[in-house]
C-alpha cells in the first residue's frame, strides 16, 4: 500500500512566492503615491501570492485522496481475488462433493443389490429349511403314527391273550367251585386272585355279575342274540367282564333267570294234604 509521505509536495517555491507576494504588499502600502499600473501589479502580486500559498495544500489534498482511491482500489482487487479463490474452492468442493455423491449412490445401489440378493438367499434358505423341517416333520410324524399302531396292535395282541388265560383260569375256578373240594375251590381262588391282581397292575381289571341284580345292557351281555326282557334278573356269571384303564373292554356274560324259576323262587312253597311227610 503506498503512503500518503511519500507524495508531500515541495512547498519552498510557494512560500518564495507568498513572501514576494507580501512584499508587493508593503509595496503597496507605501506612502509614496503608487501609479496604476503598480496598483494593478501589486493586486496581482497579492493574489498570485495567495493562489500560491494555497495551492500546495490542494494539490497535496488531491495526491492523497488519489492514494486513498488506489488503496481502495487495491482494497476491491484483493478482496475480488479472495473472492475468485473462495469461489474457485466453492466450485473445487461442489466438484468433489459431486463426485462424493455419485460415488456414494454407486455404493448405496451396489449396497441395495447385495442386500436384495442377501435377501433372496435368505429367503430361499428359509424356504427350503421349512420344507425339509416340514418333510421331516412329516416323516416323524408318519413314524411315530406307525410305532403308535404298532405299540397299539401289540397291547391288543397282549390284551387279548391275557384276557382268555384269565377266562380260562375263571373257567378253572368255576369248575372246581362245582366239583364240591373247597380246598382245590380255595387253592384256585387265591391263583385266580394272585393273577387278577397282577392284570389290574396292567390296568385291566375283571368284574362279574351279581346273582339276583336286575340285568344292565351296558355291562352285561346273554349268550345268542336275544334281547332279555326288561327287569329281568341275573341267575350266574357265565363269563367274567373286563375294563382296561377305566374303559369297558368286554361285558360280562351272565345267564339269566327264566320266568318260572322267578315265580317258583317268590311262591311260597305249600305242602299239599298228605305230603306233610
Amino acid at each position: 500500500m503506498t503512503q500518503a509521505n511519500f507524495l508531500n509536495i515541495a512547498k519552498w517555491p510557494l512560500l518564495l512566492a507568498d513572501v514576494l507576494g507580501y512584499a508587493g504588499t508593503l509595496v503597496w502600502h507605501n506612502p509614496h503615491p503608487l501609479s496604476i499600473t503598480e496598483a494593478v501589479l501589486i493586486i496581482g502580486l497579492v493574489i498570485v501570492g495567495a493562489v500560491l500559498g494555497a495551492l500546495p495544500f490542494i494539490l497535496e489534498y488531491r495526491a492523497f485522496m488519489k492514494v486513498v482511491e488506489v488503496n481502495a482500489l487495491g482494497a476491491a482487487v484483493d478482496q475480488i481475488r479472495n473472492v475468485e479463490t473462495i469461489g474457485g474452492q466453492i466450485s473445487s468442493v461442489t466438484d468433489q462433493w459431486g463426485r462424493m455423491q455419485e460415488a456414494m449412490e454407486r455404493h448405496s445401489a451396489k449396497t441395495i443389490t447385495s442386500a436384495r440378493e442377501i435377501a433372496e438367499k435368505m429367503a430361499i434358505e428359509v424356504r427350503e429349511f421349512n420344507d425339509f423341517m416340514q418333510k421331516s416333520n412329516d416323516q416323524e410324524k408318519a413314524t411315530l403314527r406307525l410305532e403308535v399302531d404298532k405299540l397299539r396292535r401289540s397291547e391288543g395282541e397282549w390284551l387279548q391273550v391275557l384276557v382268555r388265560i384269565l377266562d380260562h383260569i375263571y373257567a378253572l375256578h368255576n369248575a372246581a367251585t362245582r366239583s364240591g373240594q373247597p380246598e382245590l375251590a380255595a387253592q384256585i381262588g387265591n391263583f385266580q386272585n394272585a393273577c387278577s391282581g397282577v392284570a389290574r397292575r396292567m390296568g385291566l381289571a375283571i368284574f362279574e355279575a351279581e346273582p339276583g341284580k336286575p340285568f344292565d345292557a351296558k355291562i352285561h351281555q346273554v349268550p345268542g342274540s336275544e334281547k332279555p326282557a326288561e327287569g329281568a334278573l341275573i341267575l350266574e356269571t357265565v363269563g367274567a367282564g373286563y375294563t382296561y384303564q377305566g374303559r369297558l373292554l368286554r361285558h360280562a356274560v351272565v345267564r339269566l333267570k327264566t320266568e318260572e324259576a322267578a315265580l317258583v323262587e317268590k311262591t311260597p312253597f305249600k305242602p299239599e294234604p298228605g305230603d306233610e311227610e
